[in-house]
């Protein structure tokens, strides 16, 4: 599948030096995200995660990833993730055709299920964002069990960096394969499937090497 290592670009943005990824997939791959543009299951034809100021002072995030992506020529459905954390940082993991590319900002962290006063009013930034591209087709049901255990891989990685937190307020993840043919794909993408496995591994290690140096 074409695009499985992220390029790095820089753009000047308001007086600074900003840096984002992005993964040209061309067509006939899907992607399942959490993503804040092009989220959900469906035909992408690119990924993008753009490093934004800490602090973002806009209100319209969709619209200003379709302006980064438009200005890299991309073109038809993508899909777009922001983060406060240095995108140059970022770390890469690779497990029998599965890679994982990280980005993360650790500036604010927490567990998932905190009492409902800590999580009261507006969020402040902290972001790690994981794209995982898998060579496998896959179904809707693996689609979804992947981000599933790229989320557990992720927070197995906190803990074993030394972190106590399950990860940050606004994490992110995106997972691309090819779309399937009418045999509709891996049935199953757990931790212990296959490619579940494989996706879990890239993931830990992505994540672990960079937990290890995230502000």
């Amino acid at each position: 599948m074409p695009g499985q290592r992220g390029a790095l670009l820089s753009r000047r943005e308001d007086g600074q030096d900003l840096h984002h990824l992005v993964w040209r997939l061309g067509a006939g791959v899907r992607v399942c995200s959490s993503a804040v543009l092009g989220g959900g299951i469906g035909p992408r034809a690119w990924i993008l995660n753009a490093q934004v100021p800490g602090g973002y002072p806009r209100l319209d995030p969709e619209r200003h990833l379709a302006e980064i992506a438009a200005a890299e020529g991309l073109t038809g459905p993508g899909a777009g993730l922001m983060t406060a954390a240095d995108v140059t940082a970022h770390t890469r993991a690779a497990d029998e055709g599965v890679t994982a590319t990280v980005t993360c900002g650790l500036g604010v962290r927490g567990w998932a299920a905190a009492p409902a006063e800590a999580i009261a009013g507006a969020q402040l930034p902290g972001t790690v964002n994981i794209v995982v591209t898998v060579p496998a087709t896959l179904s809707d049901a693996a689609l979804v069990n992947a981000v599933a255990t790229a989320t557990e891989a992720k927070v197995q990685a906190l803990l074993d960096a030394g972190l106590d937190c399950s990860g940050t307020p606004t994490d992110a993840v995106c997972v691309a394969a090819p779309e399937p043919g009418p045999e509709g794909g891996e049935p199953f993408a757990g931790p212990r499937s296959p490619w579940g496995s494989r996706i879990a591994r890239a993931v830990h290690a992505a994540v672990l090497a960079s937990a290890r140096t995230a502000p």
